[in-house]
């Protein structure tokens, strides 16, 4: 107990936002968050962040609880930013019940965050197979004996059931299983965070009626 009377100073001992941060002027931002987000991504990448393509998908089911978990984003197109799982999953179950979601990236070194909210479509079953078919090895085994989030009796059985996936791949390598989802968010709204050491982030938020309505945006306070 009394380590743990000690967390709240030792979080608030921790620094945040040390810097070096990223520039950014809202006054020369794009049009369309799309651009933008692919320029923020960019730089991402060329500044080392790990893992970029990394995003905090929140879904939430008929009952309104909701759901965070950390995907990596597959693609994004002009229809919207694309991420996979099974349908029979927690997230793929939700997203049935109440197709809208939220994304949310974070790039740390940069003081940066990207937030996301819309409509999630799930692909057509051509799209899904390619998306399965395209996955590296491993990522096929686990998409393929399915299960995610199911009660396990033993990390063995894991291992024996990886091996079985692993042996239907080499005997059919076309093979997709039915239950693969590949599903993509059409945000209706997209907010760009920029932090700054004295707290005075500046947010840009890109807004729109429907996925359909041209993109409204401004500033918001921090």
């Amino acid at each position: 107990m009394a380590e743990r009377e000690g967390i709240r100073d030792m979080l608030r001992g921790l620094r945040v936002f040390a810097g070096p941060l990223a520039a950014f002027d809202p006054a020369t931002a794009p049009d369309d968050p799309v651009e933008l987000f692919v320029e923020w991504l960019g730089e991402a990448i060329a500044a080392g962040v790990p893992e970029p393509h990394a995003m905090t998908l929140a879904t939430a089911g008929a009952d309104g609880a909701p759901s965070a978990r950390v995907l990596i984003l597959k693609d994004l197109t002009d229809e919207g930013w694309s991420f996979a799982t099974t349908t029979s999953s927690v997230k793929g179950r939700e997203l049935a019940e109440n197709p809208r979601a939220a994304l949310l990236f974070f790039w740390g070194p940069q003081g940066r965050q990207v937030r996301l909210r819309g409509p999630v479509e799930l692909a057509g079953a051509r799209e899904r197979a390619a998306d399965f078919s395209a996955r590296p090895l491993e990522g096929r085994v686990a998409g393929l004996h399915g299960r995610q989030s199911q009660p396990l009796d033993s990390l063995e059985t894991v291992h024996a059931t990886a091996e079985e996936s692993r042996a239907r791949l080499e005997a059919d390598p076309g093979l997709v299983p039915d239950d693969w989802g590949l599903y993509r968010l059409v945000p209706t709204e997209v907010e760009f965070w920029q932090a700054d050491p004295d707290r005075r982030h500046t947010r840009l938020r890109y807004r729109r009626r429907d996925t359909g309505a041209p993109w409204e945006r401004g500033l918001l306070w921090p």
